[in-house]
């Protein structure tokens, strides 16, 4: 009991201490789960030697995210972002993917283990990316969307490499009759579940709801994702292909936001026990001793920018949004080591090629941060263009709200956004929209409505859209109350 305590008491007070002081900080701290996996691991202080139950635990949590992940993905969705996720997040996974294997073979390593490689350095971090982008209310930015849509490609990505890794350990002779089998084997299974998958789990939330129990209703999911997890493993498959395909089939039913709550404290325990198993492999001395960490850190990161960058010029980005795109994308991903984790099962990729990669890409996601921080500068530096779109649109702006006083500034000019817009309009109140997307703006035009391009999420559009004497708060409350009860009563 003790030995099996002693891990996870560590574990809980460097969580605990992580979460304090990054908070204060003001970074992601799945972050400071990374560091204190190398601070405590079997390489430093080796507080906790590496065991069968970190890396199950680190497993479960790679489970919950999956799961997460597919309760995100639907196909309106997908429908909405297709140019996004199947245009360019397709380009930069298989572009990537196929660089990387290049170089990879030409170093002297097999294909097999090309090929993992190549996958894995592809992805970049669903969870500190969309972490940073909400934070600076950057999610509804051109480049936010791009960046997201590029992710959940690389997120749906993942999937196939999973089913393929355990194959390429098949002898030579066998390769393809083994990949064969494991693409019929998860097409057969993917297909039961997904046909029959979605009615019986559908019929099991309808009983679980109304017992009205909330404790019933988690226990319900917790078993609902295990299971299909377990089932996919029991087939030859993951336990993350399974968690995903559970979220799938819940994304499209009546339970999925509530589902989505329930598993929120779950995941991301057991995702930030993950990261610090991530920290756990960094042995800092391959780092000092092997000259080749510093240059594959350099080479991808630069590398997966430039590409991400190039790959979005040429789906028609402007220069600033691509480079910001670039930038954020270029270090790598959770997925990443979670493909590794199954190669190395596998005995695809040797030691000695496994430990530089691995440390490159720790130190890349630990750099993630500083890069989006200071990416707003290095795309100022380097594209001078961008001063002057933004003095223009803050002279737009300052043009349209220079006469209005006791107005509202409306952020954003979506479904929402237009609707409180009418709503000011037969109150014969005025108004400012602003709005960053070029299509919507010109739709608005279109139908005879003003809205004005600018960034809400930057102090300076909204000190140019007259903020300071723009409305107060209660008369818009006053307003919305008033619709409120004229909407009931009708």
């Amino acid at each position: 009991m003790h030995a099996t305590l002693q891990p996870v008491l560590v574990l809980l007070a460097a969580a605990v201490l992580v979460v304090v002081v990054f908070r204060h900080l003001k970074q992601p701290p799945l972050l400071g789960y990374l560091i204190v996996g190398v601070a405590i691991g079997p390489h430093a202080f080796g507080w906790i030697r590496e065991s069968t139950q970190v890396r199950d635990l680190a497993e479960i949590g790679v489970v919950f995210l999956m799961f997460s992940i597919g309760l995100e993905f639907s196909l309106p969705k997908l429908r909405t972002m297709r140019r996004t996720v199947l245009g360019l997040g397709s380009a930069q996974v298989l572009s990537t993917l196929l660089i990387v294997m290049g170089v990879s073979m030409l170093l002297g390593l097999p294909w097999q283990a090309a090929l993992v490689l190549g996958g894995a350095l592809a992805m970049s971090s669903t969870a500190i990316l969309a972490k940073l982008l909400a934070e600076r209310y950057e999610l509804n930015t051109e480049h936010g969307r791009q960046i997201i849509g590029i992710l959940l490609f690389q997120d749906i990505a993942v999937v196939p490499l999973l089913i393929i890794i355990p194959a390429l350990a098949a002898p030579a002779g066998d390769l393809a009759i083994s990949v064969g089998w494991a693409l019929i084997k998860a097409a057969a299974v993917l297909a039961v579940l997904l046909f029959f998958g979605q009615r019986v789990m559908r019929a099991l939330f309808h009983v679980v709801a109304r017992a009205k129990s909330p404790e019933l209703f988690v226990l319900n999911v917790l078993l609902v994702t295990l299971g299909v997890a377990y089932v996919t493993e029991l087939a030859g498959l993951s336990l993350a292909l399974g968690a995903f395909v559970a979220g799938v089939l819940l994304s499209e039913t009546e339970y999925r936001h509530q589902v989505e709550e329930s598993i929120k404290p779950f995941r991301d325990v057991l995702l930030g026990l993950f990261f610090v198993s991530v920290g756990m492999l960094l042995d800092f001395r391959v780092v000092i001793e092997n000259a080749w960490v510093s240059v594959i850190l350099v080479a991808l990161v630069a590398a997966k920018t430039f590409l991400i960058f190039g790959i979005a010029k040429c789906f028609g980005a402007a220069t600033s949004v691509a480079m910001r795109t670039g930038l954020a994308l270029g270090a790598c991903g959770e997925f990443g080591f979670v493909l590794l984790s199954h190669a190395n099962h596998a005995r695809l990729i040797s030691p000695e090629h496994l430990q530089p990669v691995l440390a490159a890409m720790v130190l890349s996601m630990l750099a993630t941060p500083f890069i989006i921080q200071r990416s707003e500068a290095i795309v100022r530096r380097f594209n001078a263009n961008e001063w002057i779109m933004r003095a223009m649109q803050i002279h737009n702006i300052a043009v349209q709200s220079m006469s209005t006083t006791a107005h509202v500034v409306i952020c954003g000019y979506g479904r929402s956004g237009q609707n409180l817009a009418r709503f000011l309009e037969q109150e014969k109140v005025p108004f400012i929209a602003l709005d960053v997307d070029i299509e919507r703006i010109r739709e608005a035009a279109a139908a005879g409505e003003h809205v004005v391009f600018g960034d809400a999420a930057r102090r300076e559009m909204l000190s140019a859209a007259g903020l300071t004497r723009a409305r107060a708060g209660g008369h818009l409350l006053g307003y919305a109350l008033g619709a409120a009860r004229a909407g009931a009563g009708a």
